[in-house]
Order: structure tokens, then C-alpha cells, then sequence
């Protein structure tokens, strides 16, 4: 028997039932295609935070002001502080680390830089109305985004798992009074970043502002309305979402 006709015996004997039950397993491709959606369009929404100029969540705030003092492209330094805290991660409770995480890691910095610089060459000089606009696209896109990745649940940021595992594998606190702790860390740090490398003060918007407090009060809410209207529906169907 030859080669070509051994590999298409392998083929149609291959059971396609047990092909189609690995890739509709708990909707897996769905999850998939979820993950990478809500992580990419994460990258765009932070471009449009950065092109408002009215403040950013607060991991981006640390984030922010790290960029104004280490002298290296924004999705390379976004790369290498997600790989220290993923290391953290697979030190102390590595379950929390899946596909949605290098997803994110290797990719939302770099779209992040892209979507920036795509605003800001085609419009260069927008007055308040349109930063607040880019503002509010930011806020609409990051909650819709964020309501996939986190309902398709295979993984989640090394940022979220930090607080993850402070909370629920340390037992320090409950997360969401972690999570409040690390936020309000990452927003003083970014600040304090941002004013040693020297920046002008008419620039803190890049670091914080009133899109930072909106984030941080409302994003929840949002999130949740966006994954009951469109994100569990996309995966489960709209029949189950409706008896759920």
C-alpha cells in the first residue's frame, strides 16, 4: 500500500463523530474565537483610551507611566511585565493560566501601539469633543470586548491572576477589596512613574483621569450587561440564555 493511499484510508476511517464531539465540547471553538476576539479588540479600545487622553483603567495606568521611563516600544514593555507576572503565576497557582492568557499577552500591547498611532495619524488634532467621543468608543468597545474574554473562561490576564491568586489561593482578602488594593497600587505607581521620567503635567490624562474613575465604577455593570445581551448568548444560544 502506498503512502497516499494509506494516509487517505487513515482519513476515512477516521471517526468524524469523535472529531466533531472534541471540537463542540463545552462550545471549545466558540470559547476560542471568544478569546481572541474580546483580546484583540481590548488592544483597539486602549488606543482609543490613550487618543482620549482622559485617563485609562489602572493597569494601563502603571503601565503608562513605566512607558514614559523605560526607553522601549510600548508592546515590548507590555510583553515583558506580563511574562514577570506570569512567572508569578506559574510559581504560586498556575490553573488560573490558559490560552485567553497569551492571547493577551503576547498580543494587546502591540494592538494597543497600533490602534494609537492609527488615531493618531488620521485625526491629529482633536479638540474635547472628540476626545471625550474616543473616550466613550473606549469604554463601549473595552466592555463589550471584555464581556467575551471573560465569559469564554480559558484563561485570563496575568494582571487578573495576580489578584486571583492573592485572593483565593493566599486568602488574604476577597477579591473584589483585592482587586481595589492592586488597582489603586498599579493607578499610584503609574502616577508616581509618570512624574519622575519628567512629563508635563498637561499630559497626566495619559496616566489618570475621569476615564479611569468611570472604569473603575461602571465597567462592572457594563460588563455584566454586555455578557447577558450578547456575550452568553453568542455561546450558549439565545434559548438558554433566556431560561437562565
Amino acid at each position: 500500500m502506498t503512502v497516499n493511499a494509506r494516509f487517505r484510508q487513515l482519513f476515512y476511517d477516521f471517526p468524524m463523530d469523535k472529531l466533531k464531539s472534541i471540537f463542540n465540547k463545552d462550545h471549545m471553538v466558540k470559547r476560542i474565537l471568544m478569546s481572541i476576539f474580546g483580546v484583540l479588540i481590548c488592544g483597539v479600545a486602549v488606543g482609543f483610551f490613550k487618543r482620549a487622553m482622559f485617563g485609562v483603567d489602572p493597569f494601563q495606568s502603571l503601565m503608562a507611566g513605566l512607558d514614559c521611563v523605560i526607553p522601549i516600544n510600548f508592546g515590548t514593555l507590555y510583553v515583558i511585565v506580563n511574562v514577570i507576572m506570569l512567572l508569578f503565576s506559574l510559581i504560586f497557582d498556575r490553573h488560573y493560566i490558559g490560552l485567553a492568557t497569551f492571547i493577551n499577552l503576547f498580543l494587546i500591547g502591540y494592538i494597543a501601539e497600533f490602534s494609537l498611532g492609527t488615531l493618531e495619524k488620521f485625526f491629529p488634532d482633536l479638540g474635547l469633543i472628540g476626545r471625550a467621543v474616543c473616550l466613550v468608543i473606549g469604554i463601549l468597545i473595552i466592555c463589550v470586548a471584555s464581556s467575551f474574554y471573560m465569559t469564554a473562561d480559558i484563561g485570563v490576564s496575568t494582571y487578573d491572576a495576580v489578584a486571583l491568586i492573592i485572593a483565593n489561593t493566599w486568602h488574604i482578602g476577597k477579591f473584589k477589596y483585592v482587586r481595589i488594593i492592586t488597582d489603586v497600587v498599579c493607578v499610584i505607581l503609574g502616577v508616581v512613574l509618570y512624574f519622575l521620567s519628567g512629563a508635563s503635567v498637561s499630559g497626566i490624562g495619559a496616566v489618570i483621569g475621569i476615564g479611569t474613575v468611570i472604569t473603575a465604577f461602571f465597567m462592572g455593570p457594563l460588563l455584566d450587561f454586555f455578557a447577558r445581551k450578547l456575550a452568553r448568548p453568542f455561546l450558549y444560544g439565545k434559548e438558554k440564555e433566556q431560561t437562565a
